[in-house]
């Protein structure tokens, strides 16, 4: 139960991190968001890990944990934090939302071969609902597109392409690094720890590429009122990993990666008070995001869950019952 709760904080936490960086991006970069944001997430879990007095057990993870650790910083905190803030920048956060739940499909497939995790019919209708929430906005869009459409306040256009080849870009680094954490993370109490590990590893990447004369321009030419966005989402992320951690510490993949997919509905939420007029809010955007919201409530149901509360015929409480493998 706590690992469902943690899950449902960090989802809500990365909605407000995702409208944060994009109202940032409006006159800032990816780069400046992460070489800006990264170092909180690192101070605030070191700082924590002091507090919980897990330093002491850093011992505790052998080199195949660490490994696994620091992969997964790298593959959330560098590579998915990358391209989703480019995704956001071309497309927004509405529109990016339904495709980085291809996160899904990557995590449950790795944690069904590599963690010994079960699908069910639950969580297949979930992936097939996932799946029809892009297909559904870009069918609607084709159709519009000769439509004339009043103009944004701010004047943006969405850039599809771009948008959406960096959103599932960004959902292959989340989907994958739920998996490597959770290998790593063989004890739920050593979270914290392991959070620090993963964040040491991806601001170590931050810092070579801030060897490149160029990169460091570009960081340095960061306005201040991106700054002050991508500080705010900085804190929104960092609070959102920690309990992400802890979740995925208490719960098993297919539970907290759905969760963390709940963040689709918080981060149109959040958007909607801060990038108002920087969003697509159409009717059919927001039904996207909602068959993805369906997508991800039918992949976090157990079968138990729903056994035990509908009374269902025998012959559909046997086909919710399979599983595989």
């Amino acid at each position: 139960m706590l690992g469902i709760l943690f899950g449902i904080l960090a989802a809500a936490s990365f909605g407000f991190n995702s409208a944060s960086a994009r109202r940032g991006v409006i006159g800032g970069t990816p780069f400046q968001a992460m070489a800006i944001s990264m170092p909180l997430g690192l101070i605030m879990f070191a700082v924590l890990a002091g507090v919980a007095g897990q330093w002491s057990e850093f011992a505790r993870l052998d080199l195949s944990a660490i490994g696994f650790l620091a992969a997964g910083g790298i593959a959330h905190f560098v590579w998915g934090r990358y391209f989703n803030v480019r995704s956001l920048a071309a497309v927004g956060s509405n529109l990016a939302a339904p495709v980085q739940q291809f996160q899904l499909l990557l995590a449950l497939a790795l944690a069904v071969l590599f963690l010994g995790e079960t699908l069910t019919p639950l969580k297949v209708l979930g992936i097939v609902l996932v799946i029809s929430a892009p297909m559904y906005i870009l069918s609607r869009r084709a159709k519009d597109k000769g439509a004339q459409k009043p103009a944004a306040k701010d004047g943006f256009k969405p850039r599809m392409a771009e948008g959406y080849t960096c959103a599932f870009l960004a959902g292959v680094g989340f989907g994958s690094s739920t998996v490597l954490i959770k290998a790593g993370l063989s004890d739920p109490s050593l979270s914290l720890i392991g959070g620090v590990v993963s964040y040491v590893a991806a601001t170590s990447v931050v810092v070579l590429v801030l060897l490149i004369p160029s990169m460091r321009t570009e960081v340095r030419s960061t306005t201040r009122q991106s700054a002050k966005w991508f500080l705010y989402s900085g804190l929104g992320v960092s609070v959102s990993q920690l309990f992400r951690y802890i979740a995925i510490g208490l719960a098993p993949v297919t539970v907290v990666q759905p969760l963390q997919s709940l963040s689709v509905i918080f981060r149109m939420i959040f958007g909607y008070f801060i990038n108002r007029d920087h969003e697509a809010f159409e009717g059919y955007v927001i039904f996207g995001i909602g068959l993805s919201f369906l997508g991800a409530l039918s992949l976090t149901l157990s079968v138990g869950l729903v056994a035990d509360n509908l009374d269902l015929p025998v012959w559909l409480a046997d086909i919710i019952s399979w599983q595989w493998p």
